[in-house]
C-alpha cells in the first residue's frame, strides 16, 4: 500500500463513517437497538485499532494488569455508550471524531495515569548513534508494547515512510534530512525507530500525534476527543514533531 493508497483509504473510511449518520439516528428514534448496533459495528474499524494500540502501550507501561482486557471489552461498553448518547453527536461530520471521543473516554477511565519519566526527552539531544541503536535493540525485546496483540491489526493501520516523514519534516530546509531517510532506511527501520520514539515520549503528546497522523483528523477534532484546548493540543502536537525531528537527525544524520 502506498502513501496515496493509505490517505485515500482513511478518507474513504472518514466518508463511509459519516454516511451512516442517518440511519443510526432513524435506528435510535424507532427504538431499534439491533439495526443500531449491526450498523455502528461497521464503522468501528479504525476505533478498534485506536483501543487496541492503547491497550499494547498501558501493558508494557505497567498501567493494565495482563490477561485482565480486551479490546472486545472497550467496544462493547462502546455500544452502550453510543446508543445511550447518541442524541450528542451534531451532525454526520462529527460523527467519526465522536466515538473516537467515547472510546477515549472508556479507556482514560480504566488505564491509570502513567507516570512520565522525563529522562528522555531531555537528553534527546545528547544521545549517540550507538545509543539509539542500544534504545531500539531493547525496546524491541522488552518493551514493544504496541505489538502486544498485533493479530488486532490490520497493513492500514501502518503508513508508509513518506507519509510519515511529510508529517514530521514539514519545513522546506529539512528536505536534505528527509531525502537522506529516504534513501538509507527501510519500511522497518522507520517503523521500529519511530514506535520506539512515541513510546518514550509522554501520553498526550504520543495520543495526538497519533490521532493526526495515522487518522488523520484535525487539531480541531483531537481537542474534541481528548477535551483539551485547540492551543494546548497544537503545542503538543508540534512538541512531538520537533522531539521525532531531532531524534532522526541525531541518530541518522550527526556523525556523534
Amino acid at each position: 500500500m502506498d502513501t496515496l493508497q493509505y490517505y485515500e483509504s482513511n478518507k474513504a473510511f472518514n466518508v463511509f463513517v459519516a454516511s451512516t449518520f442517518t440511519d443510526l439516528k432513524r435506528f435510535k428514534k424507532e427504538n431499534n437497538k439491533s439495526a443500531f448496533n449491526n450498523l455502528l459495528l461497521k464503522t468501528l474499524h479504525q476505533v478498534r485499532r485506536y483501543i487496541t494500540s492503547r491497550i499494547g502501550t498501558a501493558l508494557t507501561k505497567g498501567n493494565l494488569p495482563h490477561g485482565k482486557y480486551k479490546p472486545d471489552d472497550f467496544i462493547d461498553q462502546l455500544f452502550i455508550e453510543a446508543y445511550d448518547h447518541f442524541d450528542e453527536v451534531k451532525n454526520e461530520k462529527a460523527l467519526h471524531s465522536w466515538l473516537f471521543k467515547k472510546a477515549n473516554e472508556l479507556l482514560e477511565d480504566t488505564i491509570t495515569d502513567e507516570e512520565f519519566d522525563d529522562h528522555f526527552l531531555k537528553n534527546i539531544d545528547d544521545y549517540s548513534k550507538a545509543e539509539w541503536d542500544e534504545m531500539e535493540e531493547n525496546f524491541s525485546t522488552d518493551g514493544d508494547g504496541d505489538y502486544v496483540m498485533i493479530e488486532e491489526l490490520d497493513d492500514i493501520s501502518y503508513p508508509k515512510n513518506d507519509y510519515i516523514l511529510n508529517h514530521v519534516f514539514v519545513e522546506d530546509n529539512k528536505q536534505k534530512l528527509q531525502d537522506k531517510l529516504d534513501r538509507e532506511l527501510d519500511e522497518e527501520d522507520m517503523r521500529k525507530h519511530m514506535k520506539m520514539v512515541l513510546h518514550n515520549l509522554p501520553l498526550p503528546m504520543r495520543t495526538v500525534f497519533e490521532l493526526a497522523t495515522e487518522y488523520e483528523f484535525t487539531l480541531g477534532e483531537i481537542a474534541e476527543i481528548q477535551n483539551e484546548s485547540l492551543d494546548r493540543v497544537r503545542q503538543l502536537f508540534d512538541n512531538a514533531k520537533k522531539s521525532i525531528e531531532l531524534s532522526f537527525f541525531n541518530r541518522y544524520a550527526n556523525d556523534k
